[in-house]
């Protein structure tokens, strides 16, 4: 038996004699599911069938101190995530469940978004400085024209962009003085969000000993200091960043599943409770739409709007704008399997957008409702570059353009451009990925917030010219993080358990337009976003 898997549970609670079938035990079998997002900290309990038996759900503040600039508490990060834990627990007992039921707890977390502590207090020394966070622009120009930068897509996967943790680390380095100073004592630590959790909810007291500063290959894939062949830090790309290692402390990478690695949460309704899983959100989407197999993929489209594809075990360095990242590492012998990755800043965010700032739609769930007060866009094409175009433009100085408004223009077109702003990026990473691999997908399996949108997957199912397969249970990516930690704790033995889970009561959207509607439209499309080049200068 590999060293981080546990024996399956015992048979128990039953009369001498009598035993139960496999899919009997998975029904009082539980693991539960920290999902840590850019808006949102949700605590989720699943049964061995995959099937959500309770949960908890908080908004947080997100912080938006400058153009460009977006931050989040990482405390009350931290004070989110054990809030949703007491509540849904409170929720799972008052069903008859007991705590002793619960067999681990797995965490999936917004990824690049980068959090710096004190090693002697435990304490934040900045704001966490989220993904979508632009302010590094300026310093990406500089770093791409130092020597070497030409190498490091090859090495980690990722392009120099604002978006991986390295930048951000750099700039707080060079302009917060609590940080530099933390650095050159050699008391600096540096963490993505899960590597922070797994920190305090492991007591927040820095030891020579025990699991409490750790990330997985998935999130550690993310930071551009990662090597993506030996999944450890790589000495060439820390030094391109000027990173000293002897300063600072960098969470130690290991297995997405692991039955110890992660430790123990050690207070709360849950306490002794093993953390058996860690997940990047996008990598845990994936996992839980039982993407296992090279060729499938998955569109998670929660505030941005993040496309995976399994290319197998050895890592596919794009050359159509993609990002090549570890898609899961399960350890116990099994090799780590790699994915091509395009990125989009905004998804949800961009009916947000629309919610807050003009008063367009009351309710996410009124998007449909509003978009269907029209039959088109009415020529309107919305480029929601916030924060930039990732995948497959990465086009950093570009801003927010929205074309084609005319008198006859309303609010119903706006709507329906924006969602079709997304439909039209995941088109375009599909066009690439179809360049990488070598054949286009026949399938896009699809889940978050703005997948319930039944209007925005027929426009995507319209718009990429393939199929688009949402099923009903759209917890997925707290389910990949629960899957992680299932299988490090024997509530499954391996992935073939997995075969039916989240299988019932999928929906299909086939494509209905023509192909010369489809193509006139992403044309359009394309036109509208080289016009949305170069709004970031310093004229």
């Amino acid at each position: 038996m590999s060293s981080n898997t546990m024996p399956p549970l015992e048979e128990e609670r039953l009369p001498s004699g009598i035993t139960e079938t496999a899919e009997e035990k998975k029904q009082h079998w539980f693991v539960g599911s920290i999902d840590q997002g850019t808006t949102s900290t949700r605590f989720l309990i699943f049964n061995g069938l995959g099937d959500p038996v309770a949960k908890h759900q908080i908004e947080f503040k997100n912080i938006y101190p400058h153009s460009g600039w977006h931050e989040q508490d990482p405390l009350e990060l931290l004070r989110s995530v054990e809030t949703c834990i007491e509540k849904a627990t409170e929720d799972f007992c008052a069903q008859g469940h007991t705590v002793s039921e619960i067999r681990s707890v797995g965490i999936t977390n917004q990824r690049e978004t980068t959090v710096l502590w004190d090693k002697n207090t435990g304490e934040p020394l900045y704001n966490a400085v989220a993904w979508p966070d632009t302010r590094t622009t300026a310093l990406v120009r500089e770093l791409k024209t130092r020597d070497g930068a030409d190498k490091l897509l090859d090495l980690c996967g990722l392009p120099l962009s604002t978006y991986p943790s390295s930048v951000k680390l750099l700039w707080l380095l060079q302009n917060v003085d609590s940080v530099k100073a933390a650095y050159d004592e050699g008391r600096l630590v540096f963490g993505t969000v899960d590597s922070w959790l797994i920190f305090r909810l492991n007591g927040g007291i820095w030891r020579q000993d025990g699991p409490i500063h750790v990330t997985d290959s998935t999130n550690a894939s993310r930071t551009m200091f990662m090597n993506l062949q030996t999944l450890d830090y790589d000495d060439s790309l820390l030094s391109f960043f000027g990173i000293d290692r002897s300063k600072i402390q960098l969470p130690k990478i290991v297995p997405s599943s692991h039955a110890t690695a992660f430790g123990t949460l050690t207070k709360g309704p849950l306490r002794n409770i093993p953390i058996a899983g860690c997940l990047g959100d996008q990598s845990s989407a994936l996992v839980g739409q039982c993407g296992f197999s090279p060729g499938q993929a998955k569109n998670t489209y929660g505030t941005g709007c993040f496309l995976l594809y399994n290319v197998g075990t050895q890592p596919v360095i794009s050359k159509a704008g993609l990002l090549a990242t570890v898609a899961y590492d399960f350890g116990g012998g099994r090799k780590p399997v790699y994915a091509l990755e395009g990125s989009i800043a905004v998804a949800g965010s961009g009916i947000n957008f629309l919610i807050n700032n003009f008063n367009f739609v009351d309710a996410p769930h009124k998007v449909d409702e509003i978009a269907q007060t029209v039959s088109d866009n009415g020529g309107v094409y919305f480029v929601t570059a916030f924060s930039g175009l990732f995948a497959p433009y990465w086009i950093d100085d570009a801003k927010g353009t929205m074309f084609g408004i005319t008198q006859y223009t309303k609010k119903g077109h706006v709507v329906r451009a924006t969602l079709e702003a997304t439909c039209h990026q995941t088109a375009a990473i599909l066009d690439a990925m179809a360049t990488d691999s070598g054949h286009a997908l026949e399938s896009l399996a699809v889940d978050g917030g703005l997948s319930n949108s039944d209007l925005c997957m027929q426009t995507q199912a319209d718009l990429s010219g393939i199929r688009v397969d949402r099923p009903a249970m759209r917890e997925t990516t707290a389910l990949g993080a629960a899957i992680a930690a299932g299988l490090a704790t024997g509530v499954w033995a391996e992935l073939e358990d997995l075969k039916d889970v989240n299988s019932v009561g999928r929906k299909v959207f086939e494509p209905k337009v023509t192909a010369e509607s489809r193509a006139s439209s992403r044309k359009r499309w394309e036109l509208a976003v080289e016009m949305s080049r170069g709004w970031v200068s310093d004229m």
